[in-house]
């Protein structure tokens, strides 16, 4: 069953995802994997999280792209707006607001609110959605960052 962990505290939320991505990047174990699918349902979102990867320090860079590249069969990060076309991968990181109607075909789904309060209520909403049906959920406050 897919596991849901929700880190809260971050005080901005693309920021965070960006932190997280370059964690999972340094923690994983097999380099021609897929690490991640980033679902991101707005372009401009999209749009933010790509940059924010390639503005990165040299040592930092996560090897990512959008869901349409040529390279995305070959990348271990990939930014889309839907899930409905691509292969189940180990971990979602959820950017919407909405729970992605495909989130249990991944292993993990990571959900990062900020302390907004328009991040807040849709995270709640997410967050009573996962428990109702049973999902496991771990919760980690990253208010000073990721440990």
């Amino acid at each position: 069953m897919t596991r849901v962990h929700f880190f809260h505290g971050a005080n901005d939320r693309i920021e965070a995802a960006v932190a997280w991505l370059h964690g999972a990047w340094a923690r994983r174990q097999d380099t021609s994997a897929q690490l991640v699918v980033v679902f991101a349902p707005d372009a401009a979102l999209a749009d933010r999280i790509d940059r924010q990867l390639w503005l990165q320090p040299a040592g930092g860079f996560v090897p990512h792209c959008l869901a349409g590249s040529p390279l995305a069969a070959e990348t271990p990060v990939i930014i889309s707006d839907s899930l409905a076309a691509l292969d189940a991968h180990r971990q979602l990181l959820n950017l919407s607001d909405q729970v992605p109607s495909e989130f249990s075909r991944f292993d993990e789904v990571v959900e990062i609110v900020s302390q907004a309060g328009p991040d807040k209520l849709p995270a709640r909403e997410r967050f009573k959605f996962y428990r109702e049906r049973g999902y496991e959920l771990n919760n980690q406050d990253i208010s000073a960052g990721f440990s």
